[in-house]
């Protein structure tokens, strides 16, 4: 079996959703309300108080695009585009294919929505593959940042800010007829929670498409291949054993995953800049706050974990 040390933790900040069995914080996410859900993977508010000249440095790594509010906070990430610095914002993200090195100085708020792979297509956003690694307003995608701002009344308790989002999106998705993202999409992602070891022929096949259109739809709706995109999955799944959220019962299965040990350190340190000892040496409190919600989401899309039920880490 894997053996995993207990995660290094960062003692200056404080999150207001507490904190896993080993130390690590948490956010406020869940699962999005059911008629929305083909769309959606996953809505979340993150709230952490620091000293206000603290800076904290970290990094993301999401496998989807994100629509990302930052209310609190100044915050400089490192993009395909150069650095960027950001104060508050509506901010669409594209998927990442690697760490993406950030930072943010005092307390901060962050609410957001994952989108599923596919979204973009079907509700005629933008295409994925063009920002990958990267992030821009909302303004340049359609979506004015204003409007999202407005929809976060200061003091409003944190679920009432999600279901606010919940129904801007449920407008578009009405408004527009938005038909589901494609069922090959939705297969492939379900693969990658699964069985993210299973060869592109292989998918291809359990998909019920030939190779090549299993290359083309992942290409469009992730951004990326789907080689890529299997590798990604695999180690954002042991990224998430390392800082102590998931599912314990799953180490040897993520374990084997990787051929030996040599496997495991050259490609997790090729997609988050460290090796797997220095992940875990090293605080990684924003990081894990996402690790954690899309392990959420991950269990619940397996049938591990029903919505709202504690979970393995907490």
């Amino acid at each position: 079996m894997l053996r995993r040390k207990l995660p290094a933790v960062d003692p200056a900040i404080a999150p207001e959703q507490g904190y896993t069995r080993d130390g690590q914080p948490l956010s406020y996410n869940r699962a999005p309300a059911a008629d929305i859900a083909p769309w959606i993977a996953r809505v979340y508010v993150t709230r952490v108080s620091a000293p206000a000249d603290y800076t904290l440095s970290c990094g993301l790594f999401n496998d989807t695009a994100m629509l990302r509010i930052q209310t609190e906070g100044r915050w400089t990430a490192e993009t395909a585009d150069g650095s960027r610095r950001l104060c508050n914002a509506a901010l669409f993200f594209g998927p990442q294919s690697r760490r993406m090195p950030v930072s943010v100085t005092g307390s901060f708020t962050s609410v957001g929505v994952a989108l599923r792979p596919g979204a973009c297509t079907a509700m005629q956003g933008p295409r994925v593959g063009d920002f990958v690694d990267r992030l821009i307003s909302t303004n340049a995608v359609g979506m004015p940042s204003e409007r999202f701002m407005a929809l976060l009344e200061p003091g409003a308790p944190m679920e009432e800010w999600l279901q606010q989002l919940e129904q801007a999106f449920r407008n578009r998705i009405e408004q527009m007829a938005c038909p589901p993202p494609d069922p090959v999409t939705a297969r492939f992602e379900a693969i990658s929670y699964r069985d993210p070891s299973m060869t592109v022929s292989e998918a291809a096949r359990e998909c019920g498409v030939d190779r090549r259109t299993l290359e083309r739809v992942v290409n469009r709706d992730f951004g990326m291949p789907p080689k890529q995109v299997l590798r990604r999955a695999r180690a954002l799944d042991m990224a998430s054993y390392l800082r102590g959220v998931a599912d314990s019962d799953e180490a040897d299965e993520i374990a084997l995953r990787y051929y030996d040990e040599s496997h495991l350190i050259h490609e997790f340190t090729e997609l988050f800049g460290m090796s797997p000892s220095q992940f875990v040496k090293r605080p990684q409190p924003i990081l894990t706050l996402a690790l954690e919600s899309r392990q959420a989401r991950r269990l619940e899309a397996l049938n591990r974990l029903v919505p709202g039920q504690i979970r393995p880490w907490e």
